[in-house]
């Protein structure tokens, strides 16, 4: 059976009341091993769920002021909450990013969109640059009516002078990787109130999709969390 379009736009409109958007989608071939959808056979189809900049942020601190304590891992934990909630409506199965063992969202995203990673193993979309996120995905066990993907342009490609290799006072990126124990000891450190308090200096260096750009106090979030993170 494939899913119709009404279905398609219930998705859309659900999403979009927590400031989440489609970021495409596939149909898994007949020959590729898939994850299970929801009664537990293979998943026929794929739908990515994400947002572009920081439009999920005033839900997501609606939903944390209604939490009767804190949450060890709260953005997460609201994002599998509501997409399991369109989940269960729509008959998918929610997966999210940090389950394990871990599904290849990275992979799934450049097939959906076209996109390739940038120096910062971001991946670069050509609207949005760098400021853009998948928060799950929606497995179907019916296939998936989608117009066919157009090539991304990869912005990287045509950027001469990476700017996001050349902001970060510890080198972190460079075209041999990530340095990770340097950028969470500087971080960290007495040095890393500039990356703390508005984020990584080498992605705010990108020059493509600024209009998106999370504001300083979505970035520390998300630098805090990082900075719990074990070494």
């Amino acid at each position: 059976m494939i899913l119709a379009r009404g279905m398609i736009d219930g998705i859309t409109a659900a999403l979009g009341a927590n400031g989440l958007i489609l970021r495409g989608g596939f149909v898994f071939p007949d020959n590729e091993g898939s994850p299970h959808g929801p009664s537990g056979a293979p998943a026929r189809s794929l739908l990515l769920v994400g947002h572009a900049g920081a439009a999920p942020w005033p839900h997501f601190l609606g939903w944390g002021e209604q939490q009767p304590q804190a949450i060890a891992n709260p953005l997460d934990t609201w994002s599998r909450e509501i997409i399991g909630a369109i989940a269960e409506k729509f008959g998918a199965r929610a997966v999210s990013p940090s389950d394990k063992p871990y599904l290849p969202f990275q992979q799934w995203a450049m097939r959906a969109e076209g996109l390739k990673p940038s120096p910062l193993g971001i991946l670069m979309h050509p609207q949005y640059g760098l400021w853009h996120a998948y928060r799950g995905a929606l497995l179907f066990e019916d296939e998936i009516a989608l117009p066919e993907q157009a090539a991304a342009i990869h912005l990287c490609d045509t950027c001469i002078e990476k700017p996001c290799l050349k902001s970060c006072p510890v080198d972190a990126y460079s075209r041999e990787g990530f340095a990770y124990q340097a950028c969470l000891a500087h971080v960290r450190g007495g040095n890393g109130e500039p990356c703390r308090s508005g984020g990584c200096l080498d992605r705010n260096a990108c020059p493509y999709g600024t209009a998106y750009r999370y504001p300083p106090e979505v970035q520390a979030f998300h630098m805090a969390s990082f900075a719990r993170a074990r070494s």
